[in-house]
């Protein structure tokens, strides 16, 4: 990593080596973790965003003043059909300071090779998605947050449109400002064997210390197929202990 700093409020910084995708783009403060924040793949970095995670790849990220402009690239060693495929992807995002707090927002596209099938299995295609994903402080306790994305449906996909959104509540009304209660919602426009899925979470989130962290989670779920009017609606309930530490700027947990 190298970091050229232009003036106080204009700086490049270089990144490469064995990468995660979600470090560089879509870093929504609140849909970005499935260790520390919800568990449904579609509320954290939805699946038509395909953000590939540990692999070799680079990463251009330039700020300046309030904008922020990234650009990478990965190589990722093999997909669903057994093929090695680069991965390219670019965000635009501003940073808004109100009265009301921070608020970041977010355009995300990523694409790759055409090492993907189609849904025959036949033709190469390349996977492309566009997302808009939002967060902004509304006080002191109070925060919102919004995933959006849409993804070209000429490869062989599950879902080719995502719509999210929930809130965050902190602790600090209880007098625990580093715990959070937290609800979202998000429903996936199908593709192939799917209709739609409708995804809803609410967790508690109790952090002991800066490592140490523990979490109540309930989860709604159903997919809607469209094969045979089949559908599957569930309900699940668990608890989540978490052990978390740094490294650069990625953070890790177990």
């Amino acid at each position: 990593m190298h970091i050229f700093e232009f003036s106080e409020n204009n700086a490049l910084e270089m990144i490469g080596g064995i990468i995660d995708a979600t470090d560089y783009v879509d870093e929504n403060t609140y849909a970005n973790d499935e260790f520390t924040q919800f568990m449904k793949e579609a509320l954290v970095n939805g699946p038509n965003g395909f953000f590939p995670s540990f692999d070799g790849g680079g990463a251009l990220e330039w700020e300046i003043g309030s904008f922020d402009i990234t650009a990478m690239a990965m190589n990722i060693g093999e997909n669903e059909v057994g093929r090695n495929y680069n991965y390219f992807a670019g965000q635009i995002a501003y940073k808004l300071n109100t009265s009301w707090g921070e608020g970041n927002y977010r355009l995300i596209v990523d694409t790759t090779r055409e090492d993907f099938k189609d849904e025959d299995g036949k033709d190469d295609e390349r996977r492309l998605a566009a997302l808009l994903s939002f967060d902004q402080q509304l006080g002191d306790i109070f925060s919102a947050f919004i995933p959006v994305g849409w993804q070209d449906d000429d490869p062989a996909i599950d879902y080719n449109a995502l719509y999210s959104g929930g809130v965050n509540i902190t602790g600090k009304w209880y007098g625990h400002k580093q715990a959070n209660i937290v609800f979202g919602y998000a429903y996936l426009n199908g593709e192939n064997d799917f209709d739609y899925s409708q995804v809803a979470e609410i967790y508690w989130r109790a952090v002991f210390n800066d490592y140490f962290a523990a979490t109540a989670d309930f989860q709604y779920m159903k997919d809607e197929f469209d094969t045979d009017d089949d559908e599957i609606e569930g309900i699940i309930g668990s608890i989540r202990l978490t052990a978390e530490f740094q490294v650069g700027k990625t953070f890790a947990a177990v």
